[in-house]
């Protein structure tokens, strides 16, 4: 029996310390770093904050005590948003053993550094480390419904053992060698979600947002392609797979966020609706303007995303300049 701690009892985090309760065989602890949410997560087995409606196994352990979290636990899972991450590291790192495996579930790039998660965790310590990507809404996570997300780590036993700990009837697991490719399809597919819901927030129909979501994935994988990725890592369920179900699903809070900038909201008044909950496209997108810098990577949608974000640019005439572009090749 392998103890896996989930530090961050967000939504997905939450959501990963149930499906892994339903699957059995492990002893489980969920870090929380608000003690108030770790008190009524005990109190009513319910994260009625992040994802209300799904019981939370009386198995699974809840702390806010975060050395207590990681104690002899084999795998420790990152679940925290990505701009937070390095601190959480920063203050267990004393406390790891040597063969405790690290294994990043958060899908971002670190501001100012533009660094992916699992080079922010290799910049803290020298443990073993995978990370967990793919299409997957918190809410049907928790509720059972069939899912399939990637496993990646440089070391392929590694990616075995985790796809053998976490698998269940409910939760498939497919292992890749591919870290860069696997997190930047997972960070910059938010970055094209809020752009998708700009479009649905501005009316502009099916074929708009087909055009939207064909040329988002071909700006990921030119920037993870730069980064040393592969092009059919971006192919796959880190890539398309989470591109299309983000920019398409109702319960994508990125693709909630562009929808009402699309409708002319502001974003201090749409983040301040979120009620605490992270869209993390909004701090990846100038991040991953920077990391494009760094290898000279042409990205206009990302471009026009952050003006609309950050420089106040009306989306009308976001989409307007995208479209006034000079015409080149498709594949270029």
């Amino acid at each position: 029996m392998s103890r896996i701690a989930v530090l961050g009892a967000g939504a997905w985090g939450t959501a990963l310390a149930i499906s892994l309760a339903r699957r059995g065989g492990h002893e489980l602890t969920l870090w929380s770093h608000s003690a108030a949410l770790a008190e009524q997560l005990r109190e009513t087995g319910e994260n009625l904050q992040y994802l209300p409606g799904y019981t939370l196994p009386m198995d699974v352990e809840v702390t806010s005590d975060l050395p207590g979290a990681i104690f002899e636990a084999d795998t420790i899972l990152c679940v925290t948003p990505a701009q937070h991450l390095r601190e959480v590291l920063s203050e267990i790192a004393p406390l790891l053993t040597r063969n405790q495996v690290i294994l990043s579930a958060s899908k971002g790039i670190e501001d100012t550094t533009f660094l992916r998660m699992s080079q922010v965790i290799a910049s803290i310590t020298s443990n073993p480390v995978g990370v967990l990507s793919g299409p997957s809404f918190a809410q049907e996570t928790a509720a059972g419904i069939p899912t399939a997300v990637v496993v990646a780590s440089a070391d392929p036993s590694l990616s075995q053992t985790i796809q053998k700990d976490f698998s269940s009837p409910s939760l498939r697991l497919y292992t890749n060698d591919d870290v860069t490719g696997v997190e930047l399809g997972g960070a910059l597919k938010n970055v094209i979600a809020l752009s998708s819901g700009v479009i649905h927030g501005l009316n502009l129909g099916n074929n708009s947002a087909a055009a939207l979501i064909t040329r988002g994935i071909a700006e990921i994988t030119r920037l993870a392609v730069a980064c040393g990725g592969r092009r059919q890592t971006l192919a796959g369920l880190s890539g398309i797979g989470d591109l299309v179900l983000t920019c398409t699903g109702s319960l994508s809070r990125n693709r909630t966020v562009g929808i009402e900038l699309g409708r002319g909201r502001k974003l201090p008044e749409i983040m301040a609706g979120l009620n605490g909950k992270v869209a993390e496209g909004v701090r990846s997108t100038a991040a991953a303007l920077g990391l494009a810098a760094r290898y000279g990577v042409e990205m206009p949608i990302t471009e026009q995303m952050d003006a609309i974000l950050h420089k106040d640019k009306s989306p009308r005439e976001a989409i307007k300049d995208l479209m006034a572009r000079p015409g080149r090749d498709e594949y270029v």
